[in-house]
């Protein structure tokens, strides 16, 4: 699990969003310990909120609480449950500008982003809302004298562990389905992001939705984390966030048999063909390093172009990053441990040779310098085994390989221990779709194809299994019953 050393504290109410309890049984409560860290904006370093610091009493208070609500809300239709996150649809909506305020000071995200951030957010309660009116099992058929069918039924208490780089936005694709489920959920956000999270847990009760069915537990790795994902009542885990995190929670479920879901690390190729729309790949390439600034774990991180396209395309990416601005264009990392490292994958990539084409240095001075930012960087004259290549930055890094042949292409998209996303650009597009078919991972556009809402999303090899996003996911959120009964002759 990771850990963060809790700064000092300050008075409450002198920071610019407030001092943050817990969420537990529908109410705000304060931790066991009376401790709480502090939480700053990466764009400027100022401290913005004050988080509490749990402990393993505040995770059994909340899971009792869960525990306690697990019942009633199992039993509730799905007409009910539906009617419920129709209303955190709504709840949400009407307070997105609070919501994006709180995204911009706490995770320094550009104002479009973080508004679209929480539209989307709404959009999965929206979305399950009208999918769990469509849930059912099966009946099987096993003659005229037996009558048998399966249900799917709530696991129970569910544990959803969230990131820092997608705060509620992340979160969301989680509850709604468990929700829709009939699970009961107890939630940790990161601790470097918890503030929205909280915002959402406090008006998601305003709307309606009973005490104790959704707690947030705010805290570390060590003191909220492991008590969680190792707590008896807790009966499945839902967990978006690094591959070493995601192994050691599935090593402490599973002494327990406790199923997991996992999104872990990624590093997509972008495959671009010679006959391709280059402007339309040069688009989505600029977009991998400018969304969210790189910190998005499905984003196409490897360039895997044409060789006889690769000057062209490189150039037209240059140019959309040329004159890009921190705080306008692009915003900061959102911790200080992962600015370090991406600083680091900087100074590897150079000494191992790359080049950079736009980018590559931090910076000394400007607003750029007052955060977490770096400017968007690509490089070219890559080699499959250089640390910038194998390993997931996390930050707004490109890196380019050239291929000749499609077999090239296939090759070298497949050469990573992850499996999360990847994008295709063809001027074929059956071949587009042959490539698709032939890289292993979950989730593959071709041509800009539409990924949202409705399409189901996860990975293959570390980065990853189970199903978040989709129909697929109230599923993913079930156990199946079969029940089967003799009819009288």
């Amino acid at each position: 699990m990771n850990t963060t050393a809790s700064a000092p504290a300050a008075k409450a109410g002198e920071t610019e969003l407030g001092r943050f309890g817990h969420w537990i049984g529908g109410r705000e409560v304060a931790p066991h310990s009376g401790a709480y860290f502090t939480s700053t904006s990466p764009a400027d370093r100022r401290v913005v909120a004050e988080i509490a610091d749990g402990d393993s009493e505040d995770v059994a208070a909340a899971v009792a609480a869960a525990e306690a609500a697990r019942r009633d809300w199992a039993r509730s239709t799905t007409a009910e449950r539906a009617a419920h996150l129709k209303a955190l649809d709504a709840i949400v909506r009407e307070h997105v500008d609070e919501f994006a305020a709180i995204e911009q000071a706490e995770c320094g995200k550009l104002p479009f982003h973080s508004r679209m951030e929480t539209l989307a957010t709404a959009e999965y309660f929206d979305y399950y809302g009208g999918v769990v009116r469509t849930f059912h099992g099966g009946t099987i058929d096993q003659g005229p004298d037996q009558h048998t069918y399966t249900r799917h039924e709530p696991y129970g208490v569910v544990v959803i562990i969230t990131p820092w780089n997608g705060a509620l936005n992340q979160g969301a694709r989680a509850i709604a389905p468990a929700l829709a489920a009939g699970n009961t959920i107890v939630l940790k956000p990161s601790e470097f992001t918890s503030a929205s999270t909280l915002l959402f847990a406090r008006l998601a009760t305003e709307a309606g939705l009973p005490d104790g069915v959704f707690n947030v537990v705010t805290g570390t790795g060590v003191g909220v984390g492991a008590p969680l994902v190792s707590h008896p009542a807790v009966r499945k885990i839902s967990f978006t966030g690094s591959v070493t995190t995601g192994a050691a929670i599935s090593k402490l479920a599973a002494e327990r048999a406790v199923p997991v879901t996992l999104e872990l690390g990624g590093k997509s190729p972008l495959v671009v063909f010679s006959d391709s729309d280059l402007d339309g790949a040069a688009r989505a390439a600029a977009a991998t390093v400018l969304i969210n600034s790189g910190q998005v774990c499905s984003a196409t991180t490897r360039l895997l172009v044409e060789r006889d396209a690769q000057e062209d395309l490189l150039r037209r990416i240059a140019d959309l990053l040329a004159d890009k601005q921190p705080g306008r264009d692009f915003g900061p990392i959102i911790t200080e441990p992962q600015y370090e490292k991406v600083l680091g994958f900087l100074e590897s990539a150079e000494k191992e040779g790359a080049v950079a084409v736009t980018g590559g240095k931090p910076f000394t001075e400007g607003p750029g310098a007052a955060g977490y930012y770096i400017p968007p960087t690509v490089y070219s004259d890559c080699t499959p085994d250089m640390r910038v290549v194998r390993e997931e930055v996390f930050g707004p890094v490109l890196v380019t390989l050239p291929f000749d042949t499609v077999e090239e292409a296939v090759e070298l998209a497949n050469d990573t221990p992850y499996g999360l996303s990847a994008a295709v650009w063809a001027g074929d597009g059956a071949l587009g779709l042959a490539v698709a078919e032939r890289i292993d991972a979950g989730q593959i556009s071709v041509n800009g194809g539409l990924v949202s809402q409705e399409t189901p999303f996860g990975g293959y090899k570390m980065s990853g299994y189970g199903r978040e996003k989709g129909a697929d996911a109230i599923y993913e959120h079930t156990q199946v019953k079969t029940v089967s009964l003799r009819l009288p002759n």
